[in-house]
């Protein structure tokens, strides 16, 4: 389904012609809703899918778990308006269910879950000017598995087929300016039956028979706001909407295709990268979507579709090569609200500064001197750990010890959220902030909780250097979390040859705390030539438990943009970062222990060292081609094993 996705790509690009200009709600003096559109959707499925072992997404926010959870995904069509105002359309769309928990919601022998449901329907509705109440219906067809559990628990294989279908459903769509419209729909899938056979398996036949019960809510952008040739209204007067600030759209979509040739490997663990060489891909599709409620008050919500997997499902080395890379890959897209937060800023006066219209900020001006304060879903990174050149794996570095404080074990589930709070006290030179987050139940865990929370304290201080700006971060940080102490599970092991130290400990796992700190400063040399140095530190004493097996860090590098060789909008960087273990963690690690991403049964121990350069070629004013070499020493901390080459080509579009 990467076809589908990347259909997410077409979308924006064609918003993106319009410079995605987002426009207030007025009144028109004619409106008619003839022509294509394209556009996206989120929202909420329940339903069944007609037996009892049913793998159920706990991905609803304040809904329960259902087979979906929370839905998104795009669709497209065209409508016709006639003289009468009644309006006919045809519209495909594809939606994509939240992913399964891990550990799975019902221990099973075997579970059965849902990757997609399409549908192409006929739209039969009448225009009220700018409003259109409509009935739907049509072909529906959607894929289901079945999760075959191993003795471990784990999933040992699966299974899937596609079933035909039928869906009816009725919304409501209305413009809200320029060339947008959003609409609320409810819709009914009723796929066939399909018999899998498990008898091989030592398993019982079983059916499954999905009903899927939606509500979506949509965006869609029109391709032309123009009645047709020969319609009467087309020499009617039109009102142009006015632009506004008070709300905004925007959107992504990276592809990264990585792969790395065969590698020294004389023995390999059960998080090894393989020796033989392998090749992966990550596709993300996401949505920013702003609105201004009062003054100072702003809600962003940012939908993502994400698809693809890791080298090696991202196992196998610490500082992970791909940035897009999620613990949890999907053959098919899967559907998570990545960032829904509440904003509120207080201006203390003074002077103000203007405010782009981007990505989660909407256009405006607001005082220098403010406090502003975050409460919601978001990523820890958005407002800690900044950096000028090296901070967004989709634009500039790649890996993962290179765009964060690699040994900042921040607050995050499987794909790199928290929920929580932050405030910031922002002066013309400097700002602190402190925030509070949930922390996932257990190591690589996709729940959350607040039972046990992280903090952190960033103080940012920002200077000139011979008239050349620059920024200093000071950063601390403590999580309490659901973990096993290294030393405590060594001496476990010590008097128990016999068991196997992973077996240990989830049985020693209780709140312990870990704590550290970060130094991060960029600084410009010249005009488009910057530098950026990072180091981190935390104690190393007990299980990572939401980022990678790194206890100390230092990186560095520099970014030099293409205006010297007459290509602006190019960036070239090169940087280099060296990975290292606490005593307790090699130790652990050295007895065949596992961690987050690494394991090899055994360690030669050195440090990891890393060394990354990337050509940004910007196609155009959307689209950017990346091509990135890594070559990795000492992989997972192991001299027996390696060097990595890994190479990289990722395609990135900003609307």
């Amino acid at each position: 389904m990467a076809g589908v996705a990347l259909g997410t790509l077409a979308f924006a690009r064609t918003a993106g012609a319009a410079d995605m200009a987002v426009k207030a709600s007025d009144a028109m003096s004619v409106y008619n809703w003839t022509g294509f559109y394209l556009g996206g959707h989120a929202g909420y499925g329940g339903g069944s899918l007609g037996n009892m072992a049913n793998a159920q997404p706990d991905q609803g926010v304040v809904f329960p778990p259902s087979i979906t959870g929370l839905i998104g995904g795009i669709q497209a069509g065209y409508t016709r308006q006639f003289s009468n105002n009644a309006v006919l359309g045809i519209e495909a769309d594809a939606s994509f269910p939240s992913p399964v928990d891990m550990p799975r919601l019902t221990p099973a022998p075997y579970n059965s879950s849902i990757d997609y449901a399409a549908t192409l329907r006929g739209r039969i509705g009448y225009a009220f000017g700018t409003l259109m109440p409509y009935v739907t219906g049509g072909f529906a067809w959607g894929r289901t598995r079945v999760d075959i559990t191993g003795a471990n628990g784990e999933v040992a294989e699966t299974r899937a087929q596609t079933h035909p279908g039928w869906t009816a459903g009725a919304g409501v769509e209305f413009a809200v300016g320029g060339n947008w419209t959003a609409k609320a729909e409810y819709d009914y899938i009723d796929l066939a039956r399909r018999a899998y056979d498990l008898s091989d398996a030592g398993l019982p036949n079983i059916g499954v028979t999905p009903n899927i019960h939606a509500i979506k809510f949509g965006l869609n952008y029109r391709l032309s706001d123009a009645p047709p040739a020969g319609d009467a209204r087309a020499t009617a007067p039109r009102v142009t909407l006015p632009d506004s600030t008070d709300w905004n759209v925007h959107a992504q979509s990276t592809f990264i295709a990585s792969a790395y040739p065969p590698i020294h490997s004389p023995y390999a663990g059960p998080d090894s990268l393989p020796g033989g060489g392998q090749g992966r891909e990550t596709l993300t599709a996401t949505a920013f979507l702003g609105w201004r409620l009062w003054q100072g008050g702003e809600f962003y919500f940012d939908p993502e579709l994400a698809q693809g997997f890791g080298l090696n499902g991202t196992l196998g080395l610490a500082g992970f090569p791909n940035g897009e890379a999620q613990k949890a890959g999907a053959e098919f897209p899967k559907f998570r609200a990545q960032r829904y937060y509440l904003k509120q800023t207080i201006g203390l006066g003074g002077e103000q500064e203007d405010v782009p219209d981007g990505p989660n900020q909407l256009a405006g001006k607001r005082d220098i001197d403010r406090i502003t304060l975050i409460v919601g879903r978001f990523a820890v990174g958005d407002f800690f750990d900044g950096n000028s050149y090296a901070k967004d794996p989709r634009a500039d570095f790649m890996n993962w010890a290179m765009w964060s404080s690699a040994a900042y074990d921040f607050p995050a589930d499987l794909p790199g959220y928290t929920r929580g709070g932050v405030v910031e006290l922002n002066r013309k030179d400097w700002a602190i902030r402190a925030g509070l987050f949930q922390v996932p139940s257990a190591p690589n865990s996709d729940a959350l909780t607040f039972q046990s929370a992280g903090t952190a304290v960033e103080l940012e201080e920002r200077y000139a250097i011979s008239d050349q700006p620059g920024k200093l971060r000071l950063g601390a940080f403590a999580n309490r979390g659901n973990t096993a102490n290294y030393r405590d599970v060594l001496a476990v092991a010590a008097a128990n040859p016999a068991l196997d130290i992973n077996a240990i400990v989830p049985s020693l796992r209780r709140d312990n705390l870990k704590y550290g700190f970060y130094v991060n400063a960029e600084q410009q040399i010249a005009k488009d030539i910057g530098l950026f140095a990072r180091a981190s530190w935390n104690d190393g004493q007990a299980e990572i438990l939401s980022f990678t097996d790194i206890d100390r860090s230092v990186s560095g590098g520099v970014s030099v943009k293409g205006s010297y060789w007459g290509r602006a909008s190019d960036t070239v960087g090169v940087g280099g970062a060296v990975n290292g273990l606490s005593s307790a963690h090699r130790d652990f690690l050295a007895a065949g222990g596992t961690g987050l991403l690494i394991g090899d049964g055994q360690l030669n121990y050195r440090t990891e060292r890393i060394l990354e350069a990337y050509y940004a070629f910007a196609i155009d004013k959307n689209f950017t081609f990346t091509a990135d070499y890594q070559f990795i020493a000492n992989p997972a901390y192991n001299a027996d094993r390696g060097p990595v080459h890994v190479f990289s080509g990722r395609l990135h579009g900003e609307f």
